[in-house]
């Protein structure tokens, strides 16, 4: 017999027939409808963009794991689990390379006006003349905020472009990079600042309007953590007056994200969420969900736990 499991978010379809050859998994509305089948579930998976509600492990009385596909655990009900001893587990590692590169692509696309080149030639207003200059990345300033295995990742492939480089954090960890424990600070004294750090309450708006006027009109802002952290109103209006120069954005304060403003702003470049969007991230990522899936119900050490409190 094989375990059931609650599903909270779509997998691609080569995702979904590995869980379905080991598991057997419903959904929310299959569990909610039928209370014998919730009494039967052991364990739940998601996707780090999906906010679970606590009531849902509620529901469950024998769950005893939540796997989580990402790094991010944000949108997870942390204490309710804690509270019954569920174990927590989510994918960190295999994803840095595939979001740092992402960050790199995307700052360097915004600089040189890649998508804007594209629509220049396509569009055959090459013809006409040539279209308006780019920024280089070289010599450039860089902050980062967070930095944690992706900051660091970021951060390293930045240093042969031949910027220099200052972070922020909840501590200095004493790196060949500069620490900067004010953030206005380092918004101040970057060209480019990008967003590294993790969601959740602590970090909630961390980018505000203080934060981007200190980055000023020629600075440049990379978001790809979460939305959460960065003040979406205050960034278009910033954008908008132009006492911003310009923002790569991968994540948004509501995804998907439907912003008529944002999409109406030549100085910015958008991403539908791509951080780990390749078919050899994914596919790691889900790779290490069915290993957690696997150790816990052999009884064996979980590869990927997180850490909870309580």
């Amino acid at each position: 017999m094989k375990i059931d499991l609650l599903q909270v978010g779509a997998y691609a379809p080569a995702h979904q027939a590995q869980l379905d050859a080991e598991f057997s998994s419903h959904s929310l509305e299959a569990v909610e409808a039928d209370p014998a089948l919730a009494g039967r579930i052991r364990g739940l998976v998601t996707r780090s963009n999906v906010t679970l509600a606590a009531d849902v492990l509620a529901r469950l009385p024998q769950l005893e794991i939540v796997a989580t596909f990402g790094v991010g655990y944000d949108g997870l009900p942390l204490a309710a689990a804690a509270a019954r001893g569920i174990a927590v587990t989510n994918t960190p590692e295999v994803l840095n390379t595939a979001v740092a590169e992402l960050c790199v692509g995307m700052l360097l696309g915004l600089m040189r006006r890649l998508p804007a080149a594209d629509r220049f030639v396509r569009d055959g207003q090459w013809m006409n003349g040539t279209m308006a200059l780019g920024t280089s990345l070289s010599g450039k300033r860089v902050g980062v905020v967070g930095l944690g295995r992706i900051g660091k990742d970021i951060a390293r492939r930045l240093e042969p472009f031949g910027v220099s480089l200052a972070y922020h954090g909840r501590s200095d960890q004493h790196l060949a990079w500069r620490y900067e424990p004010d953030l206005v600070r380092l918004a101040q004294d970057s060209d480019v600042l990008i967003v590294a750090a993790p969601g959740g309450p602590a970090t909630r708006k961390l980018i505000d309007r203080a934060v981007l006027d200190a980055l000023g009109p020629q600075g440049v802002l990379v978001n790809i953590a979460r939305g959460s952290l960065v003040d979406q109103a205050a960034l278009i209006e910033a954008l908008e007056q132009k006492t911003l120069g310009g923002a790569a954005l991968d994540v948004f304060e509501q995804e998907p994200c439907a912003d008529v403003r944002l999409a109406a702003l030549e100085n910015v470049l958008l991403a539908p969420h791509l951080g780990s969007a390749t078919v050899e991230t994914r596919q790691a990522m889900m790779d290490l969900v069915l290993d957690n899936l696997r150790c816990h119900f052999a009884g064996q050490a979980l590869p990927t736990p997180v850490i909870m409190e309580g």
